[in-house]
């Protein structure tokens, strides 16, 4: 468990420092002015808090240490962290979205937005269904043990939903960056940025692999 665990923190560690890596160092680095550098964000905040941030979140329970004592401040703490995940998602959709309009770009027309704001959508009810069942006190432990299966599969789907939107959204860009003009080498020329890119995508699904081997292994749950 702990090395399994230990994986995974260092393959979401990596994830956030190639999607920053990659933006600044390819895509002209960062700004919240319209311009493409404000588009940046969009994949550094979806990748941080959709893949990596809520990974963490999803395995806090498989952990040893939150299996004794009182379990509210472990609650809370996974609370917390999913919330901060959602935020940076929705701040991730507000940066391109904005990018968008003021581009007079359509939204919403490719696989790749259609997976993530799906995602972005269930998010927001696992949050709420959460928050209603587990935190609050006056919900009854019959409602809690019904809801807990429901929760733990959503928490699983949307997890897969937000890497699969992950490594299309980095695909999707790369064909729309890299088409041989502007300086740029066409992306099946296999340029370093490609080659960079193509990792990150790499490292993102195998840290989703590390994080659902924690999920589905039953030996590794909290006791009841």
């Amino acid at each position: 468990l702990y090395l399994t665990y230990l994986l995974a923190l260092c393959l979401g560690l990596l994830c956030v420092i190639f999607v920053v890596y990659w933006n600044a160092t390819w895509r002209g680095g960062f700004a919240w002015d319209g311009s493409a550098m404000q588009f940046n964000w969009h994949p550094v905040l979806m990748v941080t808090g959709l893949t990596v941030l809520y990974g963490k979140a999803a395995v806090l329970y498989r952990l040893p240490l939150t299996w004794g004592g009182s379990k509210l401040p472990w609650k809370l703490l996974h609370a917390s962290l999913t919330l901060l995940s959602f935020l940076l998602a929705v701040l991730g959709l507000i940066a391109v979205f904005d990018f968008h309009n003021k581009g007079h770009t359509p939204n919403l027309y490719s696989l790749h937005s259609w997976i993530g704001i799906s995602t972005v959508a269930l998010f927001t009810g696992q949050w709420l269904l959460g928050l209603a069942s587990f935190l609050l006190p006056c919900t009854p432990l019959e409602l809690r043990r019904r809801a807990k299966p429901l929760h733990v599969w959503l928490g699983s789907t949307i997890f897969i939903l937000g890497i699969a939107a992950s490594v299309s959204g980095i695909n999707e860009k790369l064909i729309f960056s890299l088409k041989g003009n502007n300086g740029t080498a066409q992306y099946s020329a296999l340029p370093q940025e490609a080659q960079f890119a193509n990792m990150l995508g790499v490292l993102i699904v195998v840290f989703g692999l590390a994080v659902l081997r924690i999920l589905s292994n039953q030996a590794w749950q909290r006791p009841e």
